[in-house]
């Protein structure tokens, strides 16, 4: 099995999963969000109004620009309305076109709705994180339950903002090529709409008691990929300061000629030609989801000897074009963005992002595999040198089963390498710090099927790192994390991992009260923090292993 590549091709798919909302009340409340008062404030475009709920001010569905649907299909947004009289902002806005999501509106095509959660519109600076949604390029939203800001913003003091924006064939079909200067950028339209939730940061975010010269944007698995590109673009690089890449590491994109195929492919399945593609801005919604169901989820990347991370990818699929305008040059090929050279990058990944995808794609071999058993899972992905591969590992981790090295190689494939790439390509820059990091607390649940623990899977930092790990409240019982488990030590993690982010968001350096110190990562000794119940800084990191990966060309 080619790990990379059948990632890729399934994060969107299976990222649906990643966000289960516990307990609502009406569109998007989490259990904890009993308003106490409703709180007003006054926006560029008119009044809103919001709840407060245990500390927190939370505005929901605040539209942050204009029309999308119809003659602005595949184009940048329609100017946003002001209106008048007070808007209701305390339900999620509708997510971009997918399927039904639990605890949300039903989706829509005129999505670009945002959320914010504040301790107080009071005029104070605080330092403002802005999260892009998981759920590779084609689900997912801002409005996912382990992701809601409000804890950060109560026990951090800091202002986050989430958005909703265009995903799959309406937010990256490249129609550059067809349709000339009025749909420029639309195979990048789902990053721009992103950007313009920015320059929305930018103009109001002082009335939520935010500081719009303080914004560090971040983002877990399909969100760290865009923010990848969004550290490489000229149009959102005015609106930010500092980046978090987070398990989803976008060293490269889709070229313009692969793109162009893409489209080829999509209007072959549409029965439409080059000169009546128009027609796509009349096909319904429900006929996009359809196609777009055919194609591969986001473009599969593969692996090209001498380049490693993400590298050329085969024709099909949606997500961001190097189109040379919005997005002039892949994100950190050949190098890290020049653009970016002065704003601190956080990149990383969870030890385990692999149990995840066992747990959903049902794979339950993986955990009784004996060493020929791993030889004959490898060997597609590595052929001649999967003994390569394997002796390494062994000798690296000799108390290591097949299934431990199985776990080790697919996670390290997926997420780790792009990310080591990326820091590498960072810290030879000579500019800002980059600072490296592993997830690396233990869920003690057991992958369904099997006697093998879920670790630290992907996307299991979500509700970590926004320190919505929380004990029970007015004698609730102690409800397991869903991929968490259910120790009170994971409070502790949640905690550590919410420190570190927030103390980034504040300074551009990670760092808490009672934590080790978070050294920047260098091309000597490679410091990396291992982020658990205690932290730890480890330096040159998976040494042995890393050596092999770039003996064989995985890595630069």
């Amino acid at each position: 099995m080619n790990t990379r590549r059948n990632f890729i091709r399934t994060v969107g798919a299976s990222s649906a999963l990643m966000f289960l909302p516990g307990t609502m009340l009406p569109f998007g409340y989490n259990r904890w969000d009993i308003p106490e008062e409703w709180v007003e404030a006054e926006i560029s475009k008119g009044k809103i109004k919001g709840m407060r709920s245990a500390g927190v001010n939370i505005f929901k569905g605040i539209p942050y620009a204009g029309k999308v649907s119809g003659d602005r299909r595949f184009r940048r947004p329609g100017p946003l309305v002001a209106w008048t009289g007070v808007r209701d902002t305390y339900e999620l806005g509708p997510p971009a076109i997918q399927g039904p999501r639990r605890g949300e509106p039903a989706p829509a095509e005129d999505c670009l709705f945002l959320n914010v959660w504040t301790p107080a519109n009071d005029g104070k600076k605080r330092p403002v994180m802005f999260y892009s949604h998981g759920g590779g390029f084609v689900i997912g939203s801002g409005g996912s339950g382990g992701q809601d800001g409000a804890n950060l913003a109560r026990n951090f003091d800091v202002v986050v903002v989430q958005t909703n924006h265009r995903l799959g064939m309406l937010g990256f079909m490249y129609l550059d090529e067809l349709g000339g200067a009025e749909y420029a950028g639309s195979g990048n339209m789902g990053l721009l709409d992103i950007t313009e939730g920015l320059k929305w940061v930018n103009e109001n975010i002082h009335v939520f008691g935010g500081d719009p010269n303080n914004v560090m944007i971040f983002g877990e698995s399909g969100g760290g990929a865009k923010t990848s590109c969004l550290y490489a673009m000229p149009e959102a690089s005015p609106f930010f300061n500092k980046a978090s890449i987070e398990s989803g590491p976008g060293v490269r994109m889709m070229t313009k000629d692969m793109a162009a195929k893409n489209t080829e492919l999509v209007l072959n399945e549409f029965g439409f030609t080059k000169n009546n593609w128009k027609k796509l801005l009349e096909v319904p919604t429900d006929e996009i989801l359809r196609v777009q169901a055919k194609i591969p989820f986001v473009p599969p990347f593969q692996e090209k000897k001498n380049t490693g991370g993400l590298t050329e990818p085969a024709v099909g699929g949606f997500g961001p074009v190097v189109d040379g305008i919005v997005l002039p040059n892949h994100p950190f090929d050949p190098t890290a963005p020049n653009i970016s050279k002065d704003k601190p990058l956080m990149v990383g990944w969870n030890e385990d992002e692999y149990t995840f995808f066992a747990w959903e794609r049902k794979d339950t071999e993986f955990a009784t595999l004996d060493f020929d058993g791993l030889k004959s899972r490898l060997e597609p992905q590595f052929g001649a040198d999967t003994p390569k591969v394997i002796e390494a590992y062994k000798k690296a981790r000799p108390e290591a089963s097949p299934a431990d090295i199985f776990v080790a190689v697919s996670s390290i494939v997926m997420m780790g390498l792009g990310s080591v790439e990326i820091a590498q390509r960072k810290a030879k820059e000579d500019g800002a710090p980059v600072y490296l990091y592993n997830f690396g607390y233990k869920s003690e649940k057991l992958i369904p099927g099997t006697d093998y623990p879920m670790g630290t899977p992907h996307a299991m930092d979500i509700s970590f790192k926004f320190n919505n790990e929380q004990p029970p409240k007015d004698g609730e019982p102690d409800r397991p994390s869903f991929f968490g488990g259910g120790r009170p030590e994971r409070f502790t993690a949640s905690h550590n991992m919410a420190a570190y982010w927030t103390g980034f968001a504040k300074t551009g350096t990670p760092h808490a009260e009672d934590l080790p110190k978070w050294p920047e990562y260098n091309l000597n000794s490679r410091p990396t923090m291992r982020i658990d119940t205690k932290c730890e800084v480890i330096d040159d990191r998976f040494s042995q292993e890393l050596a092999m990966w770039r003996e064989i060309g995985r890595l630069p």
